[in-house]
């Protein structure tokens, strides 16, 4: 579909979910956009991520909801485990009452990437090094990896999505140091070829031990993926070995068993792996100028919140919206844009501890009481009233409420 151009000429730095679905949605609105990207070609795969109410409803309205797809398997079943091999019924995402869509972060940029008109420039090894501000426009040096080469461009927009650790931010925010806060975890992540043994097609499994666990989520039609988390009181030092000489030491010195030991032999043989310290993005405003973040460049709310992707869908189609609505004039559109974003994004900070808790107990106490959730859960007096709960709780209402809806 042809849009009208506005004339204004916006520039997006990062090709992930928070990158393309503000490209798409500017493109829609009638921006120029010029997307680049720090990796030498479009990433595929990813680990698993779960689409909830508020990023569906935004990937509807970009429309690309149906090329995403569900990889859910209406039949799984996640188990809770221990080293020994026991086993009992655990709670996954298809139990949560939402029953967000199960997906790999390839599905949704995938469908993204595909949906973006053919005159988005997109540029690959490409990173900003140098940004300044007039009256006018924002002047970009762009250095392009592959070529070798520099150039220097004028933009009336930057919008800086490349991740937690943001080059956009660092250029036109300050150092990392003043907005990234540690959690002092680990997670590493791969997607298996294969069930893992003795379990059936669609199960998954929790092996959640104090400080640390283990994780891995079915989808229909493949392999599953497997997540490691871990707390650790020296980040540095995980990434001064190889990530499963770290991972080895991390749930040691114990023997690991059969069940583990394969999830950690799995691991060092997957063909690419994510192994990354987890952290917060705090910021007191996300706009300066004409330099606006969004996704994790911005609140990085970390894989424990499970709404980073529906958050990142969000803010890029409302970013748009909101500049469409103020005619681009970017003090106001950003203002809206913010201030309807932010309570949405600090409740989603403010949580992180109880939903943590569900991934790596830090304590006897809190694997304590996780266990007595889930066995609440599955009584038969408890369960049907425990389920409700969780329908009408706040926690799910805010993972379905519709942000981006104006």
């Amino acid at each position: 579909m042809a849009v009208q151009g506005t004339g204004r000429r916006a520039l997006v730095v990062g090709l992930g979910v928070a990158g393309i679905s503000t490209a798409l949605r500017l493109r829609q609105v009638g921006w120029e956009a010029v997307v680049v990207e720090r990796a030498p070609q479009r990433r595929s795969g990813g680990y698993f991520i779960g689409l909830f109410g508020s990023g569906a409803a935004s990937a509807e309205r970009l429309g690309v909801l149906d090329a995403i797809g569900d990889r859910r398997a209406p039949d799984s079943v996640v188990h809770e485990v221990n080293r020994a091999g026991r086993r009992h019924r655990g709670m996954g995402f298809t139990d949560l009452p939402d029953r967000p869509r199960m997906l790999l972060r390839g599905d949704v940029e995938g469908a993204l990437f595909e949906a973006l008109p053919s005159d988005v420039d997109v540029r690959f090894s490409t990173v900003p090094t140098r940004i300044v501000q007039d009256a006018d426009k924002a002047e970009v040096t762009l250095r392009d990896h592959a070529a070798g080469t520099t150039v220097t461009e004028r933009f009336d927009l930057v919008v800086g999505a490349d991740g937690v650790r943001s080059t956009v931010r660092r250029l036109v925010f300050g150092p990392d140091a003043d907005h990234m806060h540690s959690l002092d975890h680990i997670v590493a992540a791969a997607l298996l070829d294969e069930q893992v043994s003795g379990f059936g097609p669609h199960d998954g499994l929790v092996l959640a031990e104090v400080g640390r666990s283990a994780w891995t989520w079915p989808f229909a039609g493949r392999g599953p993926s497997l997540l490691f988390s871990y707390h650790t009181d020296d980040i540095d030092a995980q990434f001064r070995r190889p990530a499963i000489e770290s991972l080895r030491t991390a749930f040691g010195p114990r023997p690991t068993g059969p069940l583990l030991g394969e999830l950690l032999d799995r691991f060092e043989k997957a063909d690419d792996f994510l192994f990354d310290s987890v952290h917060q993005v705090r910021m007191r405003q996300w706009h300066h100028g004409r330099v606006v973040l969004l996704g994790d460049a911005a609140w990085s709310m970390t894989l424990y919140s499970g709404l980073g992707t529906s958050a990142a869908l969000a803010g890029g189609e409302l970013l748009g919206t909101m500049l469409e609505r103020h005619h681009d004039n970017l003090p106001a559109a950003f203002g809206d844009w913010e201030r309807r974003m932010r309570p949405y994004i600090d409740y989603q900070h403010d949580h992180l501890a109880a939903r943590r808790l569900l991934f790596a107990p830090a304590t006897r106490t809190q694997r304590a009481v996780r266990g007595t959730l889930l066995r609440m859960r599955w009584a038969p007096a408890l369960g049907p009233a425990f389920g409700h709960l969780m329908a009408v709780s706040s926690e799910t209402k805010m993972k379905r409420f519709d942000v981006a809806a104006v």
